[in-house]
C-alpha cells in the first residue's frame, strides 16, 4: 500500500482559496488512482474528486464543479485540490485516498489507502 499525508487545509473566509497537497510514499505513484474525499462533522465521507493514473481524466462531485481543481504530479508524488470560491459548506475534514483500480470510482469501498485528513474550515 501507498503511505499518504495530507497538509494545506486551514481557517478561509467564504469566497477564499485553498491548496491541499497529498503526498505520498513509494516509487508506484503513478499506478494509483487518486480521490480527495471529505467528511463533515456527523456525516458520513464523500466523495469530492479523482484523478486518472496519468492525470488526463478527472471527475468531480456536482457540489464542487467548477471550484475545485484536482492534479497530480507524478515526478513528485503528490496530488493537488486546488480550492476556490469557498463556501461555508466546503467545512469538512479533507482526506486523500489512492485506489488500484483501473477506472475512475467514486465510492469509498473502493479505495484502500487513506491520509489521516486535513481540516478545511471556511467562515462565513
Amino acid at each position: 500500500q501507498v503511505q499518504l499525508v495530507e497538509s494545506g487545509g486551514g481557517l478561509v473566509q467564504a469566497g477564499g482559496s485553498l491548496r491541499l497537497s497529498c503526498a505520498a510514499s513509494g516509487r508506484t505513484f503513478n499506478s494509483y488512482i487518486m480521490g480527495w474525499f471529505r467528511q463533515a462533522p456527523g456525516k458520513e465521507r464523500e466523495f469530492v474528486a479523482a484523478i486518472s493514473k496519468s492525470g488526463s481524466g478527472t471527475y468531480y462531485a456536482d457540489s464542487v464543479k467548477g471550484r475545485f481543481t484536482i492534479s497530480r504530479d507524478n515526478a513528485k508524488n503528490t496530488v493537488y485540490l486546488q480550492m476556490d470560491s469557498l463556501k461555508p459548506e466546503d467545512t469538512a475534514v479533507y482526506f486523500c485516498a489512492a485506489t488500484l483500480q483501473t477506472i475512475l470510482v467514486l465510492s469509498t469501498e473502493n479505495y484502500n489507502s487513506w491520509g489521516q485528513g486535513t481540516q478545511v474550515t471556511v467562515s462565513s
